[in-house]
């Protein structure tokens, strides 16, 4: 039987997850093995597998090296489309280039994994607005910035706010996506169906 391994180590969540997903959608059948380095991944990627229909385990090294195995026995889940649909109605507005409170190099890190998470996800948000210190994001040598130009490529809109790029002196920098204004913010909040505002 043949074994997939997935060596997830040193991968900040969303990682392991979206790694070992991609990687049972590519199986028939065979052995799925998981190389993390924390409990929390360890949970993430058991309830992910599980959720899935199949059975997995998960076994101790030592403490940075947990190994989580499942076997598969036919096809997982059918191929990803080649583009993700939209969601007709839901817009994130990221008005920070930190997620939560607390410290700031976390918040950097969780931001940058909430805008991966989103470009995985199965159904794309429509809109993505940034403001305030979120102007920061779509710029030039942003981390986030391959996800975005992704996203966009699949039909995304990303916005970010024209008065926020000339006061943090962004303007030129602007990497992805159009600049708009508080009107043209305001009126996509007021329509959506769904804001998310991590």
């Amino acid at each position: 039987m043949s074994k997939v391994v997935v060596d997830a180590r040193g991968e900040q969540c969303p990682m392991p997850v979206v790694k070992a997903t991609k990687a049972l959608q590519e199986m028939q059948e065979g052995v799925l093995e998981v190389h993390v380095d924390n409990e929390i991944a360890v949970q993430n990627v058991l309830r992910m597998v599980n959720g899935k229909g199949l059975e997995a385990r998960s076994e101790k090294q030592d403490d940075k090296h947990y190994v989580i195995t499942a076997a598969v026995n036919g096809a997982v889940a059918d191929d990803a489309p080649c583009c993700m649909p939209i969601g007709g109605d839901t817009v994130v507005a990221i008005g920070s280039a930190t997620m939560g409170v607390g410290n700031d190099e976390l918040g950097k890190t969780l931001m940058k994994g909430f805008i991966y998470a989103l470009s995985q996800l199965e159904t794309l948000p429509k809109t993505v607005l940034f403001y305030n210190g979120g102007a920061s994001i779509p710029t030039e040598g942003s981390v986030s910035l391959e996800d975005l130009k992704a996203m966009e490529a699949q039909g995304v809109e990303i916005l970010t706010c024209g008065t926020c790029l000339d006061f943090y002196g962004l303007k030129d920098q602007l990497a992805v996506g159009g600049v708009t204004n508080m009107y043209s913010i305001a009126e996509k909040l007021s329509k959506a169906g769904k804001v998310i505002k991590p």
